[in-house]
């Protein structure tokens, strides 16, 4: 099961760093393009729109993998031990909610730009370009519904540790 999981994750960090690359050499090329030949490609502004999309939202589940999204962590300085347990526990159910709730609502948002049959470039459908939205809140639901349940049963450990 390591080795599963160490392989989907070598496999999002390079879908992360081929998607940067990509991203990247494509803007340069269409600098360069503009002002040396005062051309350009049609495509690739709206490509590179959708590959930031994709970017942010496959970089949020790479930092969703070891709970390291952005967070304000003023109270866990102040409380005990035993609170910052409970704290955590809510954190996580918390962004379990969040995130399931995103991924319903992107994902009925999808469904919806299907439905309108628009193209973001070539022939490629936008809904097509937008079905990161929910695949990436659903893999950080996931996560974060097993960071909860970690915590959990860490919370129920510690207590049965305590009691004779």
């Amino acid at each position: 099961m390591f080795r599963v999981i160490s392989i989907l994750h070598k496999i999002e960090d390079a879908l992360l760093v081929g998607l940067l690359l990509l991203m990247i050499g494509l803007a340069v090329f269409q600098i360069v393009l503009r002002n040396g030949f005062d051309t350009g490609i049609v495509w690739a502004d709206p490509l590179v729109r959708v590959l930031v999309l994709w970017l942010g939202l496959i970089g949020a589940m790479v930092a969703s993998r070891t709970d390291n999204h952005i967070s304000i962590d003023i109270a866990s300085k102040y409380l005990p031990m035993g609170l910052k347990r409970f704290t955590g526990l809510s954190v996580h159910l918390f962004t379990t909610i969040v995130c399931a709730l995103m991924t319903f609502h992107s994902a009925r948002f999808v469904l919806m730009e299907k439905a309108d049959g628009l193209t973001a470039f070539f022939s490629v459908p936008t809904w097509v370009c937008e079905l990161v939205i929910p695949f990436a809140f659903g893999i950080i639901t996931i996560r974060y519904a097993l960071f909860f349940l970690e915590n959990l049963i860490n919370v129920f450990n510690c207590r049965s540790r305590k009691q004779p």
